[in-house]
């Protein structure tokens, strides 16, 4: 173990509450492994040993962040995303294949993987647009949380405006899916992307609605006007 982990495992642990701890575990069907420690503490904490290492080249943090992932613990899956986002500015094209091992082999729950898309992959995708195509690969995958990942990943660029020809795509590829985590996270790319094409979402739902999951679709509609929605939600 590295030295830097060492101590910051020391901390939270140090930081981490029994009470806490059996409560998080009711926000996930599947059992977590957590210290139990509010998230803006394990931000602090990630940020000031982030700073230990800023000067370290990427692919030691990305052997850091590997570090993390490796115990399955939950917090330390947090700390793990947020380093691989502070880097964003030496982000290469190769990176994303480091991302999706994260997903593959280590995101375990909803929280991880949502962490870990909405801002390191996020990011990367605005910065190396021609990749998004790679999200329609991983929306075919048997793998819960890279079909997840799939959606959520264009959470932040959808509320830019950006892929919406893809978003579509996506869903279309994800519509019948029956895992609600997937269902929730497609329609929540959706609702992401009507905050700038409402038209173009709301007539895309209207017309999947006899076949879009009830889950997929309140999550599509829900920043939409009411008579919008109640429209959409008619059999």
């Amino acid at each position: 173990m590295s030295p830097i982990i060492q101590k910051l495992r020391a901390e939270l642990i140090e930081n981490s509450d029994e009470q806490l701890k059996k409560s998080s575990q009711h926000f996930f069907k599947e059992e977590i492994r957590c210290y139990g420690i509010k998230s803006s503490t394990v931000d602090k904490i990630g940020k000031e040993y982030f700073k230990t290492i800023s000067d370290i080249p990427k692919t030691d943090i990305y052997d850091l962040c590997d570090e993390l992932w490796q115990s399955g613990i939950i917090e330390e899956s947090f700390i793990a995303c947020h380093w691989s986002h502070y880097v964003h500015k030496n982000y290469v094209p190769e990176d994303l294949m480091v991302f999706e091992r994260w997903l593959g082999a280590y995101v375990d729950n909803w929280a991880s993987c949502d962490t870990l898309c909405n801002h390191t992959v996020g990011d990367f995708l605005e910065m190396y647009p021609e990749y998004v195509t790679e999200l329609k690969r991983w929306a075919t995958s048997t793998n819960r949380w890279l079909k997840r990942a799939a959606a959520v990943s264009l959470i932040i660029p959808a509320r830019h405006g950006l892929f919406l020809t893809e978003i579509f795509e996506i869903a279309d590829i994800l519509l019948l899916d029956n895992d609600d985590l997937v269902q929730k996270g497609y329609g929540w790319m959706l609702k992401a992307a009507s905050q700038a094409h409402q038209k173009e979402v709301f007539d895309y739902v209207v017309s999947k609605k006899a076949v879009m999951p009830r889950t997929a679709l309140r999550y599509a509609i829900e920043k939409m006007p009411p008579e919008l929605k109640a429209r959409a939600m008619e059999r």
